[in-house]
């Protein structure tokens, strides 16, 4: 039998035409499926980043994130890479600072609470800390720069650049004089009542005697701002061979407000070293040498990722801070309500009862207070206090001072520092010294500006993006310091 013959297929051109469609609709899924896994990738890829998640060895892509909004305040916005500039601005601050501690404790000084804060903040584990303030710094400064621009506030080219040259200590048409705001002085008129209460021994001050005039108002924490100098380079070394030996006696007084612990913040304005003269005179030196130093300046602050266009934007903000500052401060009254007042403190309530019986009896109240105070600060001159202001002293203090009439002795009132008999010699609106009308401008510039952030957190219009807690820079380190310090000759 025969074989079959194969019969051959013939295409005709509708069976291409349906084939070409095939292929066609093949390549389409491949390349959907294709996009869907790259859109997938990429997704994963941008959360990662953001997150903070993705890191290659000990870097993490920060790069691809330095536009990134981390805190918006309407139109306003601070970057990811404002943030690490100034992280980074910060920590180098704070280096230069240890190692100023750092030589004061060489020499005796007890500077362990300064020198470990700044260890902690300068710390991965302290690093959120120190991120922190310098969010609130930019948040600050946000909320200064919208209410500038509400007002209309605009600062000129030129003032940026005279502003820089100032920080260098460059002035063109000599340097300028000190302004310097006087405290004007009071002099109490003093009634027959007043000059019979008081003794031989007292002395008619403006300020109160002892620990007291010392003290200054309390104050809220001060808002976090960011400081610039012209350089920060780290001549000092923290090696030194010699230990003075520094001894002190302490003394027991009364401090009736307690002195604030002194801890390194952010402070509140640019810090130029300036040292002006009485008469102008002629600039120390050249526009090249100012140029020179200006270029070797933001070469150093190139090392921090801060450009010299940052560095002008921080002048204007600058610039801006110190304007609406004067604008909303200007109205600080330079009175105030103050009272005139001694005091004799004891250690216990039944011994105060005993003098309050004496002094009733007619015995004379500084004679009292020389035998019984434990104030050493002011015993000797009859317990006198002189004049002081509300805030100055502590709240139990306070208000029975205020509250006693001229001439009348107070019931035994207790403190954290024993107990008082207190006597009021005075009570007047006095002028307040520059420091203390400074002190007074600048809490009501910091509640306004907690007052404006409160405002716009209600209004829904301040966004803080948390992405900041893991971009912080922990660059520079204690450690590149003391390898620095190491690698010099010794």
């Amino acid at each position: 039998m025969a074989p079959k013959t194969r019969r051959e297929t013939v295409l005709t051109k509708k069976h291409v035409a349906r084939l070409e469609r095939e292929r066609q609709q093949s390549n389409i899924i491949r390349w959907a499926a294709a996009a869907i896994v790259v859109i997938v990738l990429g997704g994963w890829l941008y959360f990662s980043f953001t997150s903070g998640l993705l890191r290659i060895g000990n870097f993490n892509i920060d790069y691809l994130l330095r536009n990134k909004t981390i805190i918006q305040l309407g139109e306003e916005k601070a970057t990811i890479r404002e943030f690490q500039n100034y992280v980074r601005l910060q920590r180098q601050q704070m280096l230069t600072q240890y190692v100023t501690y750092y030589q004061y404790q060489q020499f005796g000084l007890d500077v362990s609470q300064q020198l470990q804060q700044m260890e902690y903040q300068l710390s991965p584990e302290g690093a959120e800390s120190l991120g922190q303030q310098v969010v609130d710094a930019l948040v600050n400064d946000l909320l200064i720069r919208q209410e500038a621009k509400a007002r209309g506030i605009v600062i000129p080219e030129e003032e940026i650049d005279a502003r820089i040259e100032g920080i260098f200590d460059y002035y063109p048409a000599g340097s300028p004089t000190p302004t310097i705001t006087p405290t004007e002085l009071a002099f109490s008129t003093l009634s027959a009542e007043q000059l019979m209460l008081v003794s031989p021994t007292a002395t008619i001050t403006n300020t109160p005697n002892g620990t007291p005039s010392e003290t200054p108002i309390p104050s809220e924490t001060p808002s976090p701002t960011i400081t610039l100098t012209p350089d920060f380079t780290l001549t000092a070394t923290i090696t030194i061979t010699s230990t003075p030996t520094v001894t002190s006696t302490p003394t027991v007084t009364f401090t009736p407000t307690e002195t604030p612990t002194q801890t390194p913040t952010i402070t509140a304005t640019f810090t130029p070293s300036l040292t002006p003269t009485i008469t102008p005179t002629g600039t120390p030196y050249t526009l090249q040498g100012f140029q020179d130093y200006f270029s070797k300046s933001m070469g150093q602050y190139a090392e921090l990722g801060i450009t010299e266009a940052d560095y002008r934007q921080l002048v204007v903000s600058d610039l801006l801070r110190t304007r609406l500052f004067d604008i909303l401060t200007a109205d600080v009254e330079t009175t105030s309500e103050q009272v005139w007042a001694r005091h004799i403190l004891v250690p216990d309530e039944a011994t105060a009862k005993l003098v309050l019986e004496r002094l009733k009896i007619g015995e004379e109240f500084g004679a009292l207070a020389t035998e019984f105070s434990t104030d050493t600060s002011n015993k000797d001159q009859g317990g006198d206090l002189g004049w002081f202001g509300k805030g100055m002293m502590v709240a139990e203090f306070e208000t029975a001072a205020f509250a006693l009439k001229v001439g009348e002795i107070s019931d035994p009132i207790q403190t954290q520092f024993g107990w008082h008999l207190i006597q009021v010699i005075g009570h007047e609106n006095r002028p307040l010294s520059a420091s203390e009308v400074d002190q007074l401008k600048q809490q009501k510039f910091n509640d306004w500006l907690a007052e404006a952030r409160q405002k716009a957190e209600d209004a829904g219009l301040l966004q803080i993006f948390e992405i900041w807690k893991t971009h912080i820079p922990l660059t520079p380190s204690l450690e590149e310091l003391f390898s620095q310090q190491d690698a010099q000759p010794q």
